[in-house]
């Protein structure tokens, strides 16, 4: 069961890392155009749809994730903030370009990660990629940005650059081998006459879209817990058994759930074989065939139901206070615009 547990906690974490990664990256309006292959910086068709419309989770949608950041609102706060970041940095006199939000976006909308939450579920994609994401999903648009001076870096973070340590010998020159924050210390009062704010730009820009820092996985984690608990449920069970069986007997044998089949089907590479195509076409099939995610779905949905239930205040602030910060920032990006 810990290895069930760990396994489920990171199929509803993963897109919330995911999203953090995507969203940090980002630099130049979506016209431009990325100067090595002509892709756009940010290419909106390449983001995941709110509810799926194909395959065996087409139009599903658990009840958590009315509670859940979708990819398009933390695009928009992202940007938000940055856009301020950029005008707060003008002001001190220092002409700032951030990567620009959403130029690398993950599988799935939100931290359900519905989708491959009960492993494959779109056939079209399986017999092209097996267990791979799709191509688009597996580049990555590079954002080249200037190396900040220790004064700039005050002035946008509120502290001094960190100092990196001499690489030990054997280790490349400017390796990211330090710890996060070594040798940083509180900036300095005021540049170009002008008092530095409480935790510089970034902390300024905050401030001024009402950004809170409250947990963003709080969510997230009552969903691990949620596909926890249904994989202990009776129905459940009998339905990933046979699952297993019908598996077993489209030669693939062993596979005790489908996360197995993940496992297993993933290559070194990125690239699917026809094995990894095969199995991922059966996998899917045996899933059609026993209605293993309709049953897992519905069993999961009763589950958060009465989490959402249980923790009814803590989720309502949560939405509450995420519609006031994307409301912020939809009126900032609309103010930035004119």
């Amino acid at each position: 069961m810990k290895h069930i547990k760990r396994t489920a906690t990171a199929v509803a974490l993963t897109a919330s890392a995911l999203l953090v990664s995507a969203c940090s990256s980002g630099t130049a309006p979506e016209t431009t155009e990325n100067a090595a292959d002509g892709r756009p910086i940010v290419n909106k068709d390449n983001w995941p749809e709110k509810i799926p419309t194909s395959g065996l989770t087409k139009d599903l949608s658990l009840p958590l994730e009315a509670y859940m950041a979708s990819y398009e609102d933390q695009v928009t706060l992202e940007q938000a903030a940055s856009d301020l970041q950029q005008s707060c940095m003008k002001d001190y006199g220092i002409n700032l370009t951030l990567p620009r939000a959403g130029a690398n976006p993950p599988p799935s909308d939100n931290d359900a990660n519905i989708e491959r939450r009960y492993g494959l579920t779109d056939r079209a994609e399986a017999e092209k990629y097996g267990y791979e994401l799709p191509p688009p999903l597996q580049e990555h648009t590079e954002q080249t940005m200037r190396d900040l001076s220790g004064v700039e870096v005050e002035v946008l973070t509120g502290h001094t650059k960190p100092e990196l340590p001499k690489a030990p010998e054997g280790v490349k020159a400017g390796a990211a081998f330090a710890s996060p924050g070594q040798g940083m210390k509180p900036a300095r009062a005021e540049y170009n006459g002008k008092k530095l704010k409480t935790g510089g730009c970034i902390g300024w820009s905050k401030g001024q879209l009402g950004v809170q820092e409250a947990d963003p996985v709080a969510v997230a984690q009552l969903a691990g817990d949620s596909l926890v608990q249904s994989m202990k449920d009776d129905k459940v069970i009998k339905a990933i058994a046979a699952w297993s069986s019908c598996m077993d007997g489209n030669g693939h044998a062993g596979l005790a759930d489908p996360y197995k089949a993940m496992d297993q089907g993933v290559t070194n590479d990125g690239k699917p074989s026809q094995e990894s195509i095969a199995l991922a076409v059966a996998d899917i099939d045996c899933k059609d065939q026993t209605d293993l995610v309709k049953i897992w779905f519905g069993v999961e949905t009763a589950i958060q139901n009465k989490q959402i239930a249980d923790n009814k205040s803590q989720l309502t602030g949560i939405k509450e206070q995420h519609g006031k910060e994307i409301a912020a920032a939809r009126k900032q990006m609309t103010t930035s615009a004119q």
